[in-house]
């Protein structure tokens, strides 16, 4: 199925039915998507909305929880692989939002973040809607390329990817906060890298391409996460 489209008008879904799911669709959602790195382990577990702590004036009927071994770029992949899921779930009426401020109510270590999910009406837009930095702002120069990455949602709205051209393709950085922002967004801003990622590889499926190098140049206030060719 393709995807593209759901970039332009998905929006982070607040206002949920309480209708049923075929959780197999999720399953089937989640089966199909691509890691960013196919050497780490992850899973997941759905919990209905009384089995979590959501910290939230809102809740949704159903929450996955998602888990994964720690190695290099796990967020990134956590990102990269559950937005895939949630724009298949927008393509068949289930809304979706990334949840930082929740918890398990039974610990798990390997716990990372929810998304909730349900049925709605409410979870799409006109692109005029997005507030979103302007492209010369995420990369070293203008490219509608990266409009896709452009419009992907993260944490706080604090967007923190930049593109630096490398050939023919982008090595890719994530901004480091200032020492307030970085104690809420430590953990959530590496997730937001692999969801604009994710952005990036639904648009370029058929070429996209991602790796580490090991002679990338520093580049002061930002962390290398990993380069991109499509």
């Amino acid at each position: 199925m393709n995807l593209v489209n759901e970039i332009y008008v998905r929006k982070s879904c607040r206002k949920y039915f309480d209708d049923e799911i075929d959780m197999d669709l999720i399953e089937k959602a989640i089966s199909n998507a691509k890691p960013l790195n196919e050497g780490i382990d992850y899973y997941y577990e759905i919990f209905t909305k009384d089995e979590v702590n959501i910290r939230t004036r809102w809740n949704a009927p159903y929450y996955l929880a998602l888990y994964s071994e720690k190695k290099d770029n796990y967020l990134e992949n956590i990102g990269f692989v559950f937005q895939q899921v949630c724009l298949y779930l927008q393509s068949i009426g289930i809304g979706s939002c990334w949840v930082g401020m929740g918890s398990l109510k039974v610990k798990n270590p390997d716990f990372l973040i929810l998304i909730a999910f349900g049925k709605s009406d409410k979870m799409t837009r006109e692109l005029s809607d997005f507030k979103r930095k302007k492209l010369e702002d995420i990369s070293d120069f203008e490219d509608e390329r990266l409009i896709p990455a452009q419009l992907a949602p993260s944490a706080i709205n604090s967007q923190p990817w930049y593109f630096k051209h490398a050939g023919d393709g982008f090595d890719v950085f994530q901004v480091k906060q200032n020492i307030l922002k970085r104690q809420v967004l430590k953990k959530w801003n590496p997730i937001d890298v692999g969801i604009a990622l994710a952005h990036l590889y639904v648009s370029n499926e058929d070429n996209f391409e991602f790796e580490m190098k090991d002679d990338v140049e520093s580049f002061k206030g930002y962390r290398y996460c990993g380069s991109v060719k499509f």
